[in-house]
């Protein structure tokens, strides 16, 4: 219940809610391996990519991937087709935050869309000199 929230829960909720990344991206001839379907380093790399711009919208510190975790191709995604990534940052913690990323496909000449992937990358803030620092300072922990 919203009320039951203390005043640091609720601070995180809205940088987690304005922090949510969505990119739109087609998905060309030239992305896709010998079964004409997105090679999975690409959609890696994109999903990398989307974790990391949710996670610095979310601290607006420098932040680097220390891993990923549990990435599930449930289907493919074929050339031709559009897909959106969505960044949403599931877990705070001291130096360090979980973004969930999803990937949904559709079709660019047909309504409705799939859910196709799913994966989870931790990120941590860091300083000038690459040491972990407090993902927000702002917020008491």
């Amino acid at each position: 219940m919203e009320g039951d929230l203390t005043n640091r829960e609720l601070r995180i909720q809205k940088r987690i809610k304005d922090s949510e990344t969505h990119v739109f991206k087609a998905v060309f001839p030239g992305q896709t391996n010998h079964h004409n379907t997105m090679f999975g380093g690409s959609v890696l790399y994109l999903m990398d990519e989307i974790a990391f711009m949710t996670a610095t919208r979310f601290c607006r510190k420098p932040i680097v991937t220390v891993s990923s975790d549990k990435v599930d191709f449930n289907q493919p995604i074929p050339a031709g087709t559009l897909v959106e990534l969505t960044g949403t940052v599931v877990r705070v913690g001291r130096t360090s935050l979980d973004v969930r990323v999803d990937v949904f496909v559709e079709s660019m000449y047909r309504d409705g869309r799939e859910k196709a992937i799913t994966g989870a990358f931790t990120l941590v803030a860091i300083n000038e000199s690459k040491k972990p620092v407090p993902v927000l300072n702002d917020i008491e922990y």
